[in-house]
């Protein structure tokens, strides 16, 4: 019996995925009817990743060029089963077998304005952040840089965003800030007018002894401030009171985030990409990611990521690319 190919193993995935998550359908819809988004495809050395920017070309949600080793990534366009219809429009820039220097050319070719967004390939998320972050690549910007997740969750109501689970380790305060800014300005961008946030820790009580519940209190005093804009930020909760309004009341929280928030804030990259992974292996869920803060946004799947997902996280990119430059302006102001 012939092996089926992974376009095969893509295709039923966003096959299985449609009717399960209808937001995300309706995220990657609305990139259709966008400009494509030139997009920088680093070294893309697996047939997942090399697919997954096929696939959301074929659906005019990106146009993309790699930049990897020609050779490598014309045995996998051809050992695919689609390179009949990108025999003559797959652009590739040879940087050869070397992943920091494909990220290296890719992160200056982005800098340069030639590119609108960068996309990870197979290479590891810290050789590519190493080059995002190098001040002489050219992509910072006076925002610090954070990633968020927006998930379709099938037991939740709407879209939940999650930061920042993927890019700072261990945030500090004002880390935490620049992340709850972008979050809440993506979310913007989706269309919520007034984004609830929810800070959460361990407990939902500030205590000196784990620090994450006096940020939480920091960044709900920040809230209130204006420090973000028109959004409603509260915290410290618990996971379960910030996502149940009945696990509040029964512990005396009076809130209008508690069961209904846009965007969870975490203490860390530990909790956070449990939390994550939490969701998608456990609860059905799929997402999409995107780091934000820098001068183009910057699509960092995983590679276990489905192929669901990584259309998904282009569509997000495409959907809020303009968002780096407002994100930083408005941060400038606060």
């Amino acid at each position: 019996m012939a092996k089926p190919s992974t376009g095969s193993a893509v295709a039923q995935a966003l096959s299985n995925s449609v009717s399960a998550h209808p937001r995300l359908d309706a995220l990657i819809a609305s990139a259709k009817a966008l400009t494509p988004l030139s997009t920088a495809l680093v070294f893309p050395g697996n047939e997942a990743s090399l697919l997954a920017a096929i696939a959301a070309a074929e659906q005019g949600i990106i146009k993309f060029t790699c930049f990897g080793d020609q050779a490598a990534i014309g045995r996998m366009q051809a050992e695919s089963g689609r390179s009949a219809l990108f025999d003559a429009k797959l652009k590739i820039i040879d940087t050869g077998s070397n992943p920091n220097e494909a990220a290296n050319v890719a992160v200056k070719a982005c800098a340069n304005g030639e590119f609108a967004a960068l996309m990870k390939g197979s290479l590891h998320t810290d050789e590519l952040m190493a080059a995002v972050v190098a001040r002489e690549g050219g992509l910072r910007s006076s925002q610090r840089m954070s990633h968020c997740f927006v998930f379709d969750v099938p037991r939740y109501h709407k879209l939940l965003a999650i930061t920042d689970a993927v890019v700072n380790i261990a945030p500090d305060l004002k880390t935490k800030a620049a992340a709850t800014f972008s979050s809440v300005s993506l979310m913007r961008k989706l269309g919520v007018d007034r984004p609830k946030v929810a800070v959460v820790s361990a407990v939902e009580t500030p205590n000196n002894e784990i620090p994450a519940t006096l940020d939480a209190l920091a960044l709900s005093k920040m809230g209130r401030s204006g420090a973000f804009g028109n959004a409603l930020v509260e915290g410290p909760f618990g996971f379960d009171n910030a996502m149940s309004a009945e696990a509040a009341a029964i512990k005396g929280i009076v809130s209008e985030v508690a069961g209904d928030p846009d965007v969870i804030v975490v203490p860390d990259l530990n909790s956070g990409n449990i939390l994550y992974k939490s969701l998608v292996y456990m609860a059905g869920a799929e997402c999409a990611g995107v780091v934000l803060g820098a001068k183009v946004p910057i699509i960092l799947t995983s590679r276990a990521d489905s192929g669901y997902a990584r259309l998904a996280s282009c569509a997000l990119a495409s959907v809020v690319r303009d968002l780096g430059a407002t994100a930083a302006a408005g941060s400038a102001e606060t």
